[in-house]
């Protein structure tokens, strides 16, 4: 059979992890880059992240990295999994080979094993169970990976069914995976995740948000998302996101790219739900998002949408363009212009309104917004011009009060 070599990448001269490989034992067979590297590296993209697998056990390991004086992190330690850190800052992940004792959709219990096909056949799909020598480069692969890699098919090892029993979040990490990788699913896990979309409701929710986000910016997103509504994965936990929401999102994501903006998942998130923003607000409480990520859908949802620039500078650049391309994600230019605007900062303060012989207390502010607000419609004007608009403001607060 012939021996299959892993491509020399950049990441594979990291500094440190080297000797984080000679330390496992590397040059004995005792360790091998697993997962994501592996995978990326043949498809010839860049890595970020790197992970090991090793026969040692963590306790082993830790002691190990330790003397070696590498620092080491016990992240998951009753899974396994230690992190070390290389000295450029970054962190691989080395975990003792395992297999399944026990499973309940959301947890497993382990046991450590020193079998390298055992330790794959736990694992998802056949493209994230490819092992790498670090010494000679061979690639392991027991299930027929790497087939599966170049006919971009996501496949489950094993049953499917049973695999999604194991972890229900394989139903979104196979959809998720096939957005970046797939290009026609495969049959057999499509029917299973059709079958097992109940399961997701086990899930916490934070969980479904992080897979989902993650979704939302891969390159096969829409068609996925498409595939996803046809087979009522997503009813279950989110019944808001229906076949109208796909084609906004289709438009947002054409639009981003137009302007040249990053696909952002918290807009496309929003993109895909109704224009509603209670809708939002419940959505995005129900998945547990960070305050600031919940604000943002709410704004994106927010009816009224005016200039671009008075937008910008009302909501922010980030803010902007989510309102912006939701309501016009076929008007690229303006969109670049929210991009590259650098919003003005207002010339006039309470004091200058003090100045014009309004005592301090609630009229000030009232009045500051005021001319604020005729300010940003006489198009932003200079220090002067804000200044006659003060003028206007107070004198026309003095004698509707009737002040001399």
């Amino acid at each position: 059979m012939e021996q299959l070599i892993l491509p020399e990448a950049a990441w594979q001269t990291r500094p440190g992890l080297r000797e984080v490989c000679d330390v496992l034992g590397a040059q004995r067979g005792e360790a091998r880059f697993v997962g994501g590297a592996v995978r990326d590296t043949l498809l010839g993209i860049d890595v970020s992240d790197v992970d090991l697998a090793t026969r040692h056990t963590p306790e082993d390991v830790l002691d190990r990295l330790r003397a070696a004086r590498i620092k080491a992190v016990p992240t998951g330690i009753a899974h396994g999994t230690i992190t070390a850190v290389l000295g450029d800052g970054h962190p691989v992940e080395i975990t003792t080979l395992r297999s399944d004792v026990a499973t309940d959709g959301r947890h497993a219990t382990v046991a450590f094993t020193d079998d390298w096909r055992e330790d794959a056949a736990r694992r998802d799909f056949t493209m994230n169970a490819l092992y790498a020598d670090p010494v000679t480069r061979e690639i392991f692969d027991y299930f027929d990976g790497r087939t599966d890699l170049a006919a971009g098919r996501v496949r489950f090892i094993g049953d499917p069914l049973q695999r999604i029993a194991e972890d229900h979040l394989r139903i979104l990490r196979f959809f998720r995976f096939h957005a970046r990788f797939g290009d026609v699913p495969d049959a057999e896990g499509l029917e299973a995740c059709a079958a097992r979309a109940n399961n997701l409701m086990a899930l916490s929710r934070e969980r479904i948000a992080a897979e989902l986000l993650k979704l939302l910016v891969a390159p096969g997103a829409v068609a996925t998302l498409t595939l996803m509504v046809e087979h009522g994965i997503l009813l279950p936990v989110l019944p808001e996101i229906v076949p109208a929401g796909i084609g906004t999102f289709a438009r947002v994501a054409a639009g981003e790219a137009a302007a040249g903006v990053d696909s952002d998942p918290i807009r496309r998130l929003a993109a895909i739900l109704p224009c509603d923003a209670a809708i939002g607000e419940d959505v995005a409480a129900r998945l547990k998002l960070s305050t600031l990520q919940r604000k943002r859908i709410v704004s994106a949802l927010t009816p009224g949408v005016p200039q671009p620039e008075v937008l910008a500078y009302r909501l922010g650049t980030e803010r902007a363009l989510d309102r912006w391309l939701l309501a016009h994600p076929d008007d690229a230019e303006n969109a670049r212009l929210i991009r590259d605007w650098a919003a003005p900062i207002f010339p006039l303060s309470g004091g200058a309104i003090v100045a014009r012989g309004v005592d301090k207390g609630p009229d000030v502010a009232r009045l500051l917004r005021m001319v604020e607000d005729r300010w940003i419609a006489d198009g932003f004007p200079d220090a002067e011009r804000a200044g006659g608009l003060a003028d206007e403001a107070v004198a026309q607060f003095k004698r509707s009060a009737n002040i001399a």
